[in-house]
């Protein structure tokens, strides 16, 4: 059963709108308002006995917000969702998954790092790489593998991509709410990796 959502992203105006921040706006899309308050180093809040978390450490130390609201409540790992964006996984698509690897993310590892264990849920949004490998999404035949990931990540969605994302932020917060009420592994089947948008072309 899960306890706790940990939106990643960074706080700060000028990181509202960029790629690193879908957690965040996932948080929108779900939640609405909420009796938000500045609690565990970050911005917190409770309903229906279910915990919410938005880091305000920048990605980097995500964890230690997360680590300080888990002891308090007495939350363990495996209870945890980690809400992040996904280089790996095309613009669009969704994935739940448990543990495996942090794909460079620093959110990620940084979660990793405070809790001892990569042992927590993660609900991924893709977002894509900079490279032609994802074609759509701004590739350049000319640009390696690895070419301009952090530029890529904090920079904001376009206006027209963004656009085009807000049904995946509601699918994603959907999803979300069914994770709480039903429990996470329910899901994996239909949500190991799916693409929000193809009803939409």
């Amino acid at each position: 059963m899960l306890k706790l959502a940990v939106f990643l992203g960074n706080h700060g105006r000028k990181y509202e709108r960029t790629r690193h921040n879908a957690g965040w706006m996932l948080a929108e899309a779900m939640l609405g308002p909420l009796p938000w308050q500045k609690k565990f180093r970050g911005l917190y809040a409770c309903r229906d006995g279910m915990h919410f978390l938005m880091p305000q450490t920048y990605m980097n130390l995500s964890g230690e917000s997360a680590l300080a609201a888990a002891s308090f409540l007495k939350i363990a790992p495996e209870q945890i969702v980690a809400v992040h964006d996904e280089i790996e996984l095309f613009p669009g698509f969704l994935s739940l998954k448990f543990a495996g690897g942090l794909g460079g993310h620093n959110g990620l590892r940084s979660m990793k790092a405070a809790l001892g264990t990569a042992d927590f849920w993660r609900l991924r949004i893709g977002v894509g790489r900079p490279d032609a490998r994802l074609p759509g999404s701004g590739g350049n035949p000319e640009v390696g593998r690895d070419a301009g990931i952090a530029d890529w990540v904090l920079s904001d969605f376009p206006a027209d991509e963004l656009e085009r994302m807000a049904p995946v932020f509601a699918a994603g917060a959907g999803l979300l709410t069914q994770a709480i009420a039903a429990g996470p592994e329910t899901l994996l089947p239909l949500w190991a990796k799916r693409d929000c948008l193809a009803a939409q072309d």
